[in-house]
């Protein structure tokens, strides 16, 4: 892993390798943490943070979630990512604010515990495949239920459920799982929306059952400023296999092109139109190449 300097911990910049905590630490018994993925790009203005208002905002949301007494208001938070980006002297790279419960308290009730947060920032490659599509296959875990979970907050503990999926399926020679629903209902991957184009329509799961993500609001925004309609409708593995075009959408993937689910080719495994244009768009607006979008980015100054 490609280290930086410095990681902003409760308020004050500490040296990388100095930045730990107490093996006693609750999150780390429980999973009682919340965090972010954030991404920065160099731009011809210099590094920027895509959507950095709207993650800090899900963050705080996550917090209160799980419990948490604020440490830190939603502007501290914001003005602590550019200045951790900033201090690291990071061009591109990944943002990771987290939020845990601390060391003080066990047991499963985390009141009373101190609530510690950190945020890191180091250097970012790709994130599922050097191949420019991947291949996905459907888990034997299925998504956890709603009822089970706070859907809309990123809860540590909850990716148990993405890396047993992502173990399995690695194993298998895939790039990445995808989970469906307790009714069978195509969801999501542990860290990824997905999208098919059937017919020149585009389709994605409805947020019932997922983690509605920033990339994916970011490419229905697209959408809808191009004109064109996105459903959102239950769909199962069938309606996957025979589509036209798949793609996976999220923080780290970015757009990446689906060419095989489970053993059915996509397009005879050839990236489609709709995605590269939408590839090639969300490439350009993380860039600052398209001005209409520049109001996502938060440039470091």
């Amino acid at each position: 892993m490609k280290t930086t300097k410095y990681i902003w911990m409760d308020g004050k910049f500490v040296q990388w390798k100095n930045a730990k905590i107490h093996v006693i630490s609750h999150a780390l018994h429980y999973g009682s943490a919340v965090f972010e993925g954030i991404r920065v790009y160099n731009t011809k203005k210099g590094p920027a943070i895509f959507r950095l208002k709207e993650h800090v905002k899900r963050f705080v949301h996550s917090m209160k979630a799980i419990g948490m007494d604020l440490p830190f208001t939603e502007k501290e938070l914001f003005e602590a990512c550019v200045e951790t980006v900033k201090k690291n002297k990071i061009k591109d790279g990944y943002l990771r604010p987290l939020a845990y419960y601390g060391y003080g308290k066990m047991g499963l009730n985390p009141t009373g515990a101190p609530v510690n947060v950190l945020i890191a920032v180091w250097p970012w490659t790709n994130y599922l495949s050097e191949d420019p599509a991947i291949k996905i296959k459907i888990s034997k875990y299925i998504r956890l239920h709603n009822k089970s979970i706070e859907r809309t907050a990123k809860v540590s503990g909850y990716y148990a459920n993405s890396l047993l999926a992502s173990l399995e399926v690695r194993a298998q020679g895939f790039h990445e799982a995808l989970f469906v629903d307790y009714n069978g209902n195509v969801a999501e991957g542990p860290g990824q929306n997905i999208f098919m184009v059937k017919k020149g329509k585009i389709y994605t799961p409805t947020k019932e059952h997922i983690l509605a993500g920033l990339t994916r609001d970011s490419v229905m925004q697209f959408a809808k400023d191009k004109g064109v309609k996105i459903t959102e409708k239950n769909l199962k593995p069938k309606d996957f296999y025979s589509a036209d075009e798949v793609f996976l959408v999220g923080t780290a993937t970015e757009v990446a092109p689906v060419k095989q689910m489970d053993k059915h080719k996509i397009a005879k495994g050839k990236i489609g139109p709709v995605t590269e244009e939408f590839h090639k768009l969300y490439l350009d607006v993380v860039t600052g190449k398209e001005p209409k979008y520049e109001k996502w980015l938060t440039y470091i100054k």
